[in-house]
């Protein structure tokens, strides 16, 4: 498995990120039993990087993980990040990651910034600075943030409190805001010019691309300056069909056949049409018509952001 330096951080990666967002209730609702050896396995097997977040709800299944592991997985670089505004919520959220990951330092800690655009320098200020004041005492490694805005990315690059972007970028474009896959693009050349460290989120558009995965991974692992790509895994079959295309090694047609599932995203028939979908939705793929949520197919990442929070459990991924 291929390792790079991230930016100017000191800190090593592997080239595939393990994402657990998967794992949590957000999407299939994994116990920490039954995800955290997935990852143990990929961490075994050369993988040196995890992203995950407060809201994913899965420290457990990573510190369930990290048992057994040398040093108790002290040498495992993990990222995650937060939707905190207030310097005391930041606080609060990297307190929580370093109790419940078992961890005294927390590798890299992002604003989950997902939709917003660079607004949320200035709305988020005294979170951000929070996560500054924290690298400062050694409680973080690197301060960032995750974005899918063009905006954001351009504008973070001439920020020196960011030593971090996690932007999305993929082959279809899918998911981006604010500007065009090769807007994203440049302002990822820029950024990382710049010095920033950067790895990327849905290279396979939340799913959307499994039918040729690896031409849609090949184009984000192409790009200057991205160091890592974050996949979701839930299955060994995806560890071990990611594993072999990272590492580039033949993929059985068994294989790649038993991960191609295609995620859906159901709204079932007692939806109240509340709107609280569409306030969450970071690609404004969620609309209310006739009383009923409505979901763009064309617009979708499937990212399940929507399911936890609607109050009548009316959303499913499967």
């Amino acid at each position: 498995m291929k390792k790079r330096e991230l930016g100017k951080t000191g800190i090593t990666v592997s080239e595939l990120c393990f994402g657990v967002l998967p794992m949590g209730p957000v999407q299939y609702g994994l116990s920490p039993e039954e995800g955290g050896p997935i990852i143990r396995e990929a961490l075994e097997r050369g993988v040196n990087f995890i992203d995950t977040a407060q809201a994913y709800n899965t420290y457990p299944h990573i510190r369930h993980a990290f048992k057994g592991l040398p040093n108790g997985g002290q040498d495992v670089v993990v990222s995650t990040k937060a939707h905190a505004k207030t310097y005391r919520d930041m606080e609060a959220a990297i307190e929580e990651a370093r109790s419940e990951l078992g961890r005294d330092v927390i590798d890299i800690f992002l604003i989950h910034a997902a939709r917003e655009d660079s607004k949320v320098f200035a709305d988020r200020r005294g979170a951000l600075d929070c996560l500054v004041d924290m690298k400062a005492r050694g409680k973080i490694r690197a301060v960032g943030v995750s974005t899918h805005s063009v905006d954001v990315v351009r504008v973070g690059t001439n920020m020196p409190e960011l030593d971090v972007i996690f932007p999305i970028i993929n082959i279809a474009g899918l998911g981006i805001l604010h500007g065009t896959r090769e807007e994203m693009e440049q302002a990822i050349a820029a950024a990382a010019k710049a010095g920033k460290g950067l790895f990327a989120m849905k290279a396979l558009g939340g799913g959307n691309l499994l039918t040729d995965r690896k031409a849609a991974l090949d184009y984000v692992r192409g790009l200057p300056g991205i160091s890592a790509v974050a996949v979701g895994m839930i299955t060994r079959d995806e560890l071990e069909m990611n594993l072999r295309l990272f590492n580039g090694e033949e993929v059985p047609s068994d294989l790649a056949e038993r991960t191609k599932r295609q995620k859906r995203l159901i709204v079932q028939y007692f939806c109240v049409g509340c709107g609280t979908c569409v306030e969450t939705c970071p690609n404004s793929a969620m609309t209310v018509v006739d009383g009923i949520a409505v979901n763009d197919k064309s617009k979708c990442i499937l990212c399940g952001y929507c399911a936890p929070v609607c109050p009548q459990f009316a959303i499913r991924l499967v």
